[in-house]
């Protein structure tokens, strides 16, 4: 669909936002899903570049990880006059069960177990909205609901 007078994307960044508010709605619409068809294209198109990296520096990072004696983290190496940074995080996973047996465990000796461990507890809504009243007043006291960004969806046509 086009719009006659339809501001083009890259107009967008010098144009002042009471300009941007003042466009009609299927302008915004239009707008918005350029916006986000760019996105997805920046996206891919970098997902693209990472994959060609990866594939061109695998082995040099490996090869200078083992070098560095790690097998996580960031190390660097050349390709002509270009240094290359490359990192590996590390992502830790711990079983939770476990986490709680030694929990138990480590209070059952008389020690604190959060000098070892940090500890919380999480309710997930879905679980909340069916608990029966008093127990949400019960719980209601240690709850917070904050709000995330406002976000609007304009549709030129009925699907959304």
């Amino acid at each position: 669909m086009s719009i006659s007078n339809h501001p083009k994307l890259a107009e967008l960044v010098h144009m002042p936002i009471g300009t941007m508010v003042s466009l009609p709605a299927d302008s915004l619409a239009l707008l918005q899903d350029e916006a986000e068809e760019a996105l997805r294209f920046a996206k891919a198109t970098k997902d693209w570049i990472d994959g060609a990296l990866a594939l061109k520096y695998a082995d040099a990072a490996t090869a200078a990880r083992q070098q560095a004696d790690k097998e996580t983290g960031i190390v660097r190496f050349t390709d002509g006059t270009v240094v290359i940074i490359a990192d590996l995080p590390k992502k830790v996973e711990w079983d939770q069960v476990a986490l709680a047996e030694l929990v138990e465990r480590i209070r059952a000796e008389g020690e604190d177990p959060t000098e070892y461990v940090d500890i919380s507890f999480k309710v997930s809504e879905r679980k909340y909205g069916a608990w029966p009243s008093h127990i949400r007043s019960a719980f209601q006291a240690a709850r917070t609901v904050r709000v995330g960004k406002p976000i609007f969806k304009l549709s030129l046509n009925e699907e959304v």
